[in-house]
């Protein structure tokens, strides 16, 4: 389809070693991603997600179905589709001798960029990552966070519609983290398919357009951020400031077997399955132990929707 950025069909990668029994990293993945967008994929550790990257970007190949990436299957035409890509894979591909500005005038060599636009977009990109005054620094004296800031700066050296970052923001402090996600931001409103891997739930919330969650190498759900919180139908936030509180009431809240429970003093936060109807039921009957003052409910959050849809405890919620 002419709006489509990659398409998966029956996408399966089977590794196999001997003495061992064969692993199933994907199993007949379907997936469909919009040129423009940012695409979000979700899932725990070992669900298949590096596994589906690394097929995109034709560093391994599938055992059986097929992917297209702008149009390109990526085992028949493989050049063709790394003309169309970047990408910042979890291992650091950064010239440790380098200095931060050298290695993104380097890395727009490769991708041949013209020598007199090569030090315009370096110093674009140094202003838009907040690399400016690390500059003249060589990368191996850089943080871990900042090493990883500039790995993703380098991809922005090049215009590829279509960029992949795995896991972009690991080892990030907060301020770089935003400033990141930022720049990642207006390069999708400039045109540009971002395909991204993380396991920050609220960093997927704020950033993507859409988003899918992987498991055992399936797709087993996908669209908005407003799509997926709603399949977790049973599932409520409740914010309930009381008058008093006393034991009656707290073994009256701990029956309610709350997925999570905060006390502050009189205002407690929870975290409930309920059925659709009953859960004013279940207010109606704390308010006669202690006079509400103040309600609020909201529907469940991303992490209420992974947690139901995996059927996992919210302690086992590895994402990556």
């Amino acid at each position: 389809m002419a709006d489509e950025a990659i398409r998966t069909t029956n996408l399966t990668k089977i590794y196999k070693e001997k003495s061992k029994q064969p692993v199933h990293a994907l199993n007949g993945l379907n997936l469909s991603v919009q040129r423009g967008e940012i695409f979000g994929l979700l899932g725990r550790n070992g669900a298949g997600k590096t596994t589906l990257l690394r097929i995109l970007t034709t560093l391994i190949k599938p055992t059986s179905g097929s992917a297209s990436v702008m149009g390109f299957d990526v085992q028949a035409h493989g050049a063709e589709v790394r003309n169309h890509i970047c990408a910042v894979l979890q291992e650091n591909a950064l010239e440790q001798f380098l200095s931060v500005r050298d290695n993104l005038t380097t890395y727009g060599r490769f991708h041949s960029v013209p020598p007199h636009e090569r030090e315009a977009r370096a110093q674009r990109v140094l202003d838009q990552f907040g690399l400016t005054e690390y500059k003249n620094k060589k990368a191996m004296d850089l943080s871990g966070g900042l090493k990883r800031r500039l790995q993703v700066a380098k991809v922005f050296m090049v215009d590829k519609p279509i960029v992949f970052l795995d896991e972009a923001t690991t080892g990030m402090d907060p301020i770089n983290k935003r400033a990141v996600l930022e720049s990642i931001r207006a390069q999708a409103d400039g045109g540009r398919t971002i395909v991204l891997t993380t396991h920050i739930l609220q960093e997927a919330e704020d950033l993507c357009d859409t988003i899918a969650l992987i498991h055992e190498g399936r797709i087993i759900a996908s669209g908005s951020v407003a799509t997926i919180k709603a399949l977790a139908t049973s599932v409520f936030e409740l914010s309930i400031t009381f008058e008093s509180m006393n034991e009656e009431l707290l073994a009256q809240l701990k029956s309610l077997s709350p997925v999570r429970f905060e006390q502050t003093g009189n205002v407690v936060e929870l975290c409930i399955n309920s059925v659709d109807g009953t859960v004013l039921d279940t207010i109606a009957q704390l308010s006669r132990i202690s006079r509400i003052t103040h309600l609020e409910i909201n529907g469940g959050t991303l992490e209420d929707a992974f947690v139901e849809l995996l059927g996992v405890s919210r302690e086992d919620t590895s994402w990556k």
